[in-house]
């Protein structure tokens, strides 16, 4: 059998050669502005006055494995390090689920330490690889997003992770793939694929269960991991920052990068955490997460309904607490009690300071214990508008809370999470004749003063 002649590497383009108007209409870095969505009152690590990080290049990969599970390639990484020049970091996005959380920032803040260092991140938008979708974790074909829906995705990507990674010129560019699959054809693509054989893509422990499972794999599935693998061949990458699922793509970069004649990159996998009800890792759909973007409150009171037990396992991952004080907060929250409640205040406080400023931290804090210790209402509420005085108690938590179902709203109506002026509201169906200024709660943090539109003038 012959064995396929690697094709020379693809150049690194600063820019897309394509005429402005044909590009498709996602940010670039220099849309970004310098300081985009980061705290006023926090400290950039690395500038004057920062706090002193690790320095030295085995430092530097100590701190890094406080959150990792696994290095693909360690003694590479290590090597590059002491070199001295600016890393290329792949961070790649496939533009299907833009709603972060803290889970996914585990890997933001690795990159942010290398950041500061002068290392560079590519955040790689899969506006290609998108239209294909990820099949990681999926028995059945994911749909194809609309180019509209990739737009919005990368824009909404684009403000959240700007929350932690840095955006001066230098340290985070913005790339696509479309840069380089656009201009492949068929023959490079045909190229590509005879360096990876059938036998290797359908090794993947996801493909042999849909298999095992008679569940069809449609072609553009099967190949999705040699694209992605493609992407770090495109870009140069040094190294990728990844969830243990997107191993097996990423692996397939170190490979297409061999075959290229590239060092291979090298993969660091994240630690995953139980969500905050001990299950599986934080979900949307499980509610068990813990919002990136979400108010310091939001984050603060969320994090309050952790169990004791993993308060010394988010402790280490999620915030940056020297490890004798996460040590601390584990053997305190073990203890139960106001003593566990305290040790999770303090691990709370640590986690909104990180991402939104001590003062946001202090202050939820301090409403936190006005509110749920000691029984009272908040100060501040978010504005409801009502078009009419008189609704269901069910319509009226479906305007509020828009992004519950109705029966989502109906079981949250009858555990008694719902009251108006003090009093519960089971019955979905009730009929409430509302007024300006009353006070609804739908949910255990969720405030709203009523605003009430006067009714029209008759006749």
């Amino acid at each position: 059998m012959t064995t396929p002649t690697p094709h020379r590497p693809v150049a690194h383009r600063p820019a897309d050669p394509r005429p402005a108007d044909s590009q498709p209409a996602v940010p670039r870095s220099s849309d970004l502005p310098p300081t985009a969505l980061r705290p006023a009152d926090q400290v950039v690590p690395g500038s004057d006055g920062a706090p002193d990080g690790p320095t030295s290049p085995e430092q530097l990969l100590a701190a890094l494995e406080r959150t990792t599970d696994q290095i693909v390639g360690r003694e590479d990484l290590l090597t590059r390090l002491r070199e001295g020049r600016p890393l290329r970091i792949k961070f790649g996005v496939d533009l299907t689920a833009p709603d972060l959380h803290l889970g996914h920032a585990v890997n933001l803040w690795m990159m942010r330490a290398l950041q500061d260092h002068g290392h560079t991140v590519i955040f790689l938008l899969g506006d290609t690889t998108s239209r294909i979708g990820d099949p990681t974790g999926r028995n059945t074909t994911r749909p194809v997003l609309t180019e509209q829906q990739i737009r919005e995705n990368a824009e909404s990507f684009l403000g959240q992770v700007t929350r932690v990674l840095r955006t001066e010129p230098g340290l985070l560019q913005i790339r696509r793939n479309s840069e380089w699959f656009d201009e492949m054809g068929v023959a490079g693509l045909l190229a590509e694929l005879s360096l990876v054989t059938h036998g290797h893509l359908v090794s993947r422990d996801m493909f042999r269960s849909r298999i095992t499972a008679g569940t069809e794999i449609a072609m553009h599935e099967l190949i999705y991991p040699v694209l992605q693998g493609f992407d770090s061949v495109a870009l140069a990458s040094d190294l990728t920052i990844v969830g243990t699922d997107q191993l097996f793509n990423e692996a397939m970069g170190r490979e297409l990068q061999v075959k290229h004649g590239q060092v291979p990159q090298t993969i660091i996998t994240s630690t995953v955490t139980p969500g905050l009800d001990g299950g599986p890792k934080q979900s949307k759909s499980l509610d068990n997460y813990v919002g990136l973007c979400a108010a310091p409150e939001e984050k603060l009171g969320r994090l309050m309904t952790l169990q004791d037990e993993l308060v010394g396992q988010w402790a280490l991952v999620y915030s940056d607490l020297p490890l004798e004080q996460v040590e601390e907060l584990g053997r305190r929250a073990r203890l139960g009690g106001v003593t566990a409640r305290d040790a999770k205040l303090d691990l709370a406080e640590a986690i909104v300071a990180r991402y939104d400023g001590a003062s946001a931290a202090q202050r939820s804090r301090g409403e936190f214990l006005r509110v749920f210790s000691a029984r009272q209402q908040p100060r501040e509420m978010v504005p409801l508008a009502l078009r009419s005085p008189t609704m269901t108690a069910l319509d009226l938590v479906t305007t509020a809370r828009p992004e519950l179902s109705r029966s989502e709203a109906r079981r949250l109506l009858a555990g008694g999470g719902v009251e108006l002026e003090g009093r519960r509201l089971p019955d979905p169906e009730e009929l409430l004749t509302l007024s300006p200024s009353q006070v609804l709660r739908a949910g255990r943090r969720r405030w709203f003063r009523l605003e009430v539109a006067d009714p029209p003038a008759p006749g």
